[in-house]
């Protein structure tokens, strides 16, 4: 038998949920998501069943619905998989009694925005308007809506909407929904299978529920980020322990995420690796952003020496990368957790977890009660991502140095600041 098992995902960066043409292999090339997401259509269609007969339905299957009455929206959108955006034109839906409309301010680009408006993973609905990283002016709320008034400082996330009956709705858990619907490019099912299309845009409207408030204090372009990198990474660090004082987190990649993991592992008070192949980020990472130590990982004496020390591991890397080694820095009963997805499957010696009674977990970005609980703990401590701000009419040269990776750390548009041009 054979002592490794492969886990491959054929999506890179992070995952979206449900992340279409994903492959998990355990042992065998076992199951295709994109088949669980066909049942998961189908499972979802009578819990959406009585919320699509109190909402107007789509115009239009595959696209954000026109309808007289509704917001007049512009945002950029891709047309095809060059994945080159331009003005776009079209109509949010009419406002219910449980939405709130928005005004968008600021959105940030994401690695996921970038593969799917070129349809790496295949499931582009074009045209397809970006962003899942929203902060936004509350402009109108719906007559039953409570939480929220006009003039608040909201966000919006990686998800608009989820079946609200199954067991991960009910435990809080909406990010793991089999019927969730993404911000942008996902299938908003109560209304005829309409594509959602995201914060590249000048006004949003979403259901209260999957609205959280921005704290004073936070600035709006260094918090939209924190609405998918953020939570990715907060998320498990407070589901598996890793946020007690006096604790020792690696953090695996200094980018987009792996910035911000380090700013949570400081304000929890934990003892903090960066542990990266660029030895040239070791400056960056303990004078700006306070890392303790900062660990090559492709210096094998360096690696040595840090075995068995640290009492958790975040993986932000999307690109392949042999882990073994990582876990071999655990501590006994140790836990990883991998947020980052490779392209290519990652090899995993059992060797290197059951004699370490070590556990390795993923992670897909945070729930909304996830989400409100890591910006109430951003404004506590002051934290925020570093970003570049950018007009919309960078917006094509940002996502081609995106692909590159040459940012630091975060692109962030200021959409609101911007002319979004004649809609077409």
């Amino acid at each position: 038998m054979s002592h490794h098992f492969g886990i491959g995902i054929q999506s890179p960066a992070r995952l979206p949920a449900p992340f279409p043409g994903a492959l998990i292999v355990i042992g065998a090339r076992s199951f295709a998501v994109r088949e669980r997401n066909n049942l998961a259509t189908a499972s979802v269609a009578a819990a959406s069943h009585s919320r699509a007969r109190r909402r107007p339905r789509a115009a239009t299957a595959g696209q954000e619905m026109d309808q007289q009455g509704g917001n007049p929206a512009v945002g950029w959108a891709a047309r095809d998989a060059t994945g080159v955006l331009s003005p776009y034109g079209f109509s949010r839906r009419v406002q219910s009694d449980d939405d709130v409309t928005i005004k968008v301010l600021y959105c940030g680009i994401c690695h996921t925005d970038l593969h799917v408006i070129k349809n790496y993973w295949g499931s582009a609905k074009y045209p397809v308007v970006p962003g899942h990283e929203i902060v936004g002016t509350v402009t109108d709320v719906g007559s039953g809506v409570t939480k929220f008034k006009a003039g608040d400082t909201v966000g919006v996330g990686y998800f608009v909407d989820s079946c609200g009956s199954c067991e991960c709705c009910g435990n809080g858990h909406e990010n793991y929904c089999a019927g969730v619907v993404l911000t942008s490019n996902g299938v908003d099912h109560a209304r005829g299978g309409a594509a959602t299309l995201g914060g590249f845009s000048d006004v949003i409207v979403v259901r209260e529920h999957y609205v959280v408030r921005v704290p004073d204090g936070l600035s709006p372009e260094r918090t939209a980020p924190l609405l998918c990198a953020g939570v990715t990474v907060y998320s498990p660090m407070m589901r598996h322990a890793l946020n007690q004082a006096g604790k020792h987190l690696g953090v695996v990649g200094l980018g987009g995420l792996g910035h911000v993991a380090v700013k949570f592992g400081k304000a929890f008070g934990m003892k903090v690796t960066v542990i990266s192949t660029s030895p040239s980020k070791r400056q960056e990472a303990i004078e700006h952003l306070g890392a303790d130590e900062f660990l090559v990982s492709s210096d094998p004496e360096q690696m040595k020496a840090a075995t068995g020390t640290m009492d958790g591991i975040i993986d932000t890397v999307s690109a392949w990368h042999t882990i073994t080694p990582l876990l071999m820095l655990l501590k006994p009963m140790g836990q990883m957790v991998v947020v980052g997805v490779p392209n290519k499957p990652l090899e995993l010696s059992v060797y290197a977890i059951v004699p370490g009674g070590k556990g390795i977990a993923g992670n897909n970005v945070g729930s909304v009660g996830d989400c409100q609980a890591m910006l109430e703990f951003a404004g506590k401590h002051g934290i925020g991502a570093e970003v570049e701000v950018i007009k919309m009419d960078y917006v094509n040269t940002a996502l081609e140095r995106l692909e590159k990776n040459d940012v630091r750390y975060r692109f962030v548009i200021d959409v609101a600041g911007s002319s979004l041009g004649s809609a077409a």
